[in-house]
Parts: C-alpha cells; structure tokens; sequence
C-alpha cells in the first residue's frame, strides 16, 4: 500500500470515528473536531492509550460525554489501558488556572465552545441562528407574561399622586373645588406616593459555554420587555450588547431573529468580568442599575483572571435592589459554585438557582412572586 492511499484509509478511520460519535448522541462541532486531528498530528500517539486520552481530551465536556466516548473508541481502535480520570478534565467541575507566556499546552480547547459546554477565550464574530420558538415554549411564554407583573418587587414612587388615603393634603385640588362651593371645604382630599415596579437589569451570557441555552434566555427577555415597564436587556460574551430596543417587536420570533443582526459576539469566547466592568464604566448603564432587580443568566465559567468579575459584580450587587444569578449548572442537585469565578462572586450574589429554559425560568418566576 503506498503512503498516499494508507494516508487517505487513517483519515478515512478517524472520521468514521467522529461520525459514530455523533451517531451515538455525543454532538462534537467541527471546531472540536479540527483541534481533535491537530493534536493527533501535533502530539503524534505512540499507541492507543495515548490516542484515547488525546480524544477525550479534546471531544468530552463531561463525565457522561465520557461514558459514551470511552465505548466507542473501544470499537475503532480497540481497549486502551486503565488511567484515573484527571481531576480537572471537565470545565463544570474545576475551572483551569489562566496559562501564562511560555505554558501553552501541546493543544488548546476549541475556541468558544461551540457544542455550548466550555468556555473559552477567543471571539467569534458572526450571526448566531437562534432559532424559532416551538408550541411549548410559546405556551410557557403565555404563562410568564401573567406571572412576571406579580413577581417583580415594587417601590414607593417619588411623585405624590391623588389618593382617598395619604400622609399629604391636596391644598391644591381642595382650592379648585372650593370654588364650586363659595369657599366651602366639603371633602379633604389626599395626596399619597403609589407603588411601582422597580426597574428589571436582565444580563444574559451568549457565549460558546452558553449555546444550548441562549435562545431560550432571549426569549424570557423579550416576555420580560413586552409585559413590563422598565426593563433592559444586555448580552455579553466578549463584548457588551444593549438589545431592548430589538426585543420589543412583538412577535418573539421576530425579536429574536433580530438579534442576530446586533449580537455578534455570540458562541464566541467568555470574558464575564470585562464585560461587566464596560456596563459600570458607563455612566447612563450604572443609572440602570440603582435600585433595579438585577438578574444575570450565566455559567459564570471565566477562563480569565476572576478579579474584575469579583470586583464588578459585587458593585452591582451594591446598586442594584437584589441580585439574582441563574445558572444552567444549578439544575443538577449535586452542582458545588467551585469555579473560581463562581466561589469569588457567590459573596454578592442574593440568590444562586438553576435555569435552563423557559420552564425552569418560569419556576424561579413563581418563587419571586411568592416571595
């Protein structure tokens, strides 16, 4: 067999591979795939132990990604030798420390995580798909719009408004119905500060960690703006992203698909702690967030250094009234705030709960309302 044909035959091999694995219900996007046959050729595995470990490296996410890889490549290249699991092989278990000059690794992770289960650095610049709304997800939407009104906390307004009851007399109005009786005081009218529903900051992470779940975050906003007064909408993942205005359409498909246009940086890397700093560092978005409901929808897996997201995100939870962090991570039961971003910040943060979709939103939305 020359070079050229037993070359085409291992490529072959591999990529029959890659194709069982998705078979199997291990999705690996082509970015994965491409750093997968650049460790391959960078690392050159002297046998299969060495290959097995170069692929789970490089395809699995998690332990369960794992239980399915492990059999087939048992089927392709046949039983590799016993080794423990490295403690931290999975980005939802323990965050690696940031490399400096001179620690590359022989290979990197791919970048932004496209199959939505790491975190990674680089940016992705591009128009994201989010899809369109299935006939539960509208459902569920129906149920969030009657619940959010109800589940928002209120304050007492500033202005003092007409009232039968009130701390205040209307000097005012009781002269200009005096009239009507030749000077007569007939009714004391009141004057009272009514209550209103304090301003909503949603800050909803679109990076690579978070792509299963982007869609469906962006949706819960754009129920939020559509039933609700005073809302904004952010997206970070490497930069910052103000969407209100786009989600206010008022079909939700619409909206969303909007976005597409203006969120640029989505399924690209995640870099929480700047991105939050640039939203403090304007001084028009700290005003949106005095006193607000502050609610931030990430994994919260920096990659980077955790300080700036430490420092920002106890300020917010300085201004804001309450700040929420929902997380898809916090639906697994056994799920520990290890990462180093996440132990950093858990200090600031109000409350810690999971969210994966719309209907996990909805019930964080039914415990607000009964608390």
């Amino acid at each position: 067999m020359t070079e050229r044909a037993l070359v085409a035959r291992v490529r072959e091999h591999v990529h029959g591979f890659l194709r069982d694995l998705h078979g199997q219900g291990l999705r690996v996007p082509v970015s994965k795939q491409r750093v997968f046959l650049q460790a391959i050729e960078a690392a050159g595995p002297r046998d299969a132990t060495e290959l097995y470990w170069i692929g789970a490296s490089t395809l699995t996410a998690s332990r369960a990604d794992l239980e399915v890889y492990s059999p087939t490549f048992e089927r392709w290249f046949g039983a590799a030798r016993a080794r423990p699991v490295p403690e931290r092989e999975f980005p939802d278990e323990e965050e690696p420390a940031p490399r400096g000059k001179g620690d590359e690794a022989p290979f990197a992770a791919a970048p932004g995580g496209e199959a939505g289960l790491e975190a990674g650095f680089s940016e992705r610049v591009g128009r994201p798909a989010f899809g369109t709304a299935s006939r539960d997800e509208r459902a569920v939407l129906a149920l969030l719009r009657r619940e959010l009104r109800g589940a928002v906390p209120t304050v007492r307004s500033r202005r003092r408004r007409p009232a039968r009851r009130g701390p205040w007399i209307d000097v005012a109005r009781i002269c200009r119905e005096s009239r009507r009786s030749h000077g007569e005081i007939v009714t004391l009218r009141r004057r009272n500060r009514p209550r209103r529903q304090r301003r909503v900051l949603l800050l909803i992470d679109v990076s690579g960690s978070m792509k299963q779940h982007s869609a469906a975050y962006l949706r819960f906003a754009h129920a939020m703006v559509g039933c609700l007064d005073r809302v904004e909408v952010f997206t970070f993942g490497t930069r910052l992203t103000r969407v209100t205005e786009p989600l206010r359409a008022r079909d939700v498909d619409a909206a969303v698909a909007a976005l597409s246009e203006v969120v640029l940086d989505a399924e690209g890397g995640t870099r929480i702690g700047p991105s939050l700093q640039e939203f403090l560092g304007n001084a028009r978005h700290v005003t949106m967030a005095r006193g607000a409901l502050v609610i931030v929808l990430s994994d919260g897996l920096e990659r980077g250094d955790p300080l700036p997201m430490e420092a920002a995100v106890r300020r917010l939870s300085l201004l804001g009234h309450r700040l929420l962090w929902w997380t898809p991570l916090a639906c697994d039961p056994a799920y520990q705030p290890v990462t180093r971003g996440m132990a950093a910040v858990l200090g600031s943060v109000d409350a810690l709960a999971g969210v994966r979709d719309l209907r996990t939103a909805y019930e964080q939305v039914q415990t607000l309302a009964r608390e």
